[in-house]
């Protein structure tokens, strides 16, 4: 069937090749359209594709109040069913190893492998990452679905800095193993759902002491426990527990310090009611200058930033649109369909999103 590109859907299948106004080849025949294949077809400002006909049929952007396209957001996606048993056994794996690890004082690096490899076998990066995380995030067992959720997004940002997927996987494990130090906090200041006295605040900054020394211990992985030991120091010297800067820091452990306060950040134990996602990954940005690392930060907002493709975000002067295209450098600053009117936040300076509705 024939459809227009704002109407396309994450799976959708090509039945014809596509070509640009200059004909230049675009998209192939039997091309399973993600995120980044829409995007091209918006680049190339193509209007119209064939794909093959959906088994049903329900408008993907349904009618709703001041704005005449919207996305469906109460359907499942397709995934769901396959990807949320996979997650959740894999944070039942982790609470084993942490349980282990507080019983044993050590941890099997066999299970670690076990329980993480899942994860990597079927959350692909052609996934919509922000979504993902969003649908299958729960105000339950935070310390575990954090480390999970570390380790998946270190696994992720490891390969789009270029790591090869041997090495992105190790990274991956070193993410998921972050913060197993915890398990020598004690539960009453671990599971404290107020402000924290400056002396629990000082037995939470031992937790990377803790976890270096039971992965030392446990297994030989070097990364993992550089990782473990290094996740919250800083660029700026602002971090714990030893206040390293620059080039002290262990590059992969500023990529597991990135996706680590992403994940906080997003968790509904921070934000309970709604999160605003860009606002987040703002505030990475912002901390890139001087806590982050900058390529590191930049390269994480660059290929989350994609993700928004097809979501309704709301401008600061009150409409409702939907994004179409992000740009590469102005993370911020998207290609917007508002009705029949695209517009480019790149050009049109003085509006800005306000807040992106998932």
């Amino acid at each position: 069937m024939r459809v227009h590109v704002t109407d396309l859907r994450d799976g959708d299948l090509l039945i014809r090749d596509t070509f640009n106004d200059y004909g230049l080849h675009v998209l192939s025949k039997g091309t399973t359209l993600r995120n980044k294949e829409i995007s091209m077809l918006f680049q190339h400002q193509i209007d119209y594709v064939d794909i093959e006909i959906r088994s049903f049929d329900k408008p993907v952007h349904p009618a709703a109040e001041g704005s005449t396209r919207t996305i469906e957001t109460s359907v499942s996606p397709k995934w769901m069913p396959t990807v949320k048993p996979i997650y959740e056994d894999t944070i039942k794996g982790f609470k084993s190893l942490f349980e282990q690890a507080i019983n044993e004082g050590v941890i099997e690096e066999q299970a670690v492998k076990e329980t993480f490899q899942p994860l990597v076998d079927n959350f692909r990066m052609e996934r919509d990452v922000v979504s993902m995380l969003l649908l299958l995030n729960t105000k339950d067992d935070y310390t575990y679905q954090h480390s999970v959720q570390v380790g998946m997004l270190s696994f992720y940002l490891s390969s789009w800095i270029g790591y090869s997927q041997e090495e992105a996987v190790e990274i991956g494990q070193a993410g998921f193993l972050h913060d197993i130090g915890k398990c020598r906090i004690d539960s009453t200041i671990l599971n404290k759902p107020g402000r924290l006295t400056d002396e629990e605040f000082n037995e939470i900054k031992r937790h990377p002491e803790y976890g270096h020394d039971i992965i030392k211990k446990s297994m030989d992985n070097e990364i993992a426990a550089i990782v473990a030991a290094q996740h919250h120091e800083r660029n700026d010297g602002s971090g714990y527990p030893l206040g390293l800067k620059d080039e002290q820091i262990h590059p992969i452990a500023k990529i597991v310090s990135v996706v680590d306060v992403y994940s906080a950040m997003i968790s509904m134990r921070v934000y309970r009611e709604k999160r605003d996602l860009l606002q987040v990954l703002r505030e990475i940005y912002r901390m890139s200058f001087k806590e982050l690392d900058a390529k590191t930060a930049h390269t994480f907002i660059k290929h989350m930033i994609p993700n928004f493709i097809g979501k309704r975000a709301t401008l600061d002067n009150g409409k409702t649109g939907v994004i179409v295209m992000t740009h590469p450098t102005e993370f911020f600053r998207p290609l917007i369909q508002i009705d029949d009117e695209f517009v480019d936040l790149t050009i049109i300076r003085d509006v800005d999103v306000k807040e992106i509705i998932l």
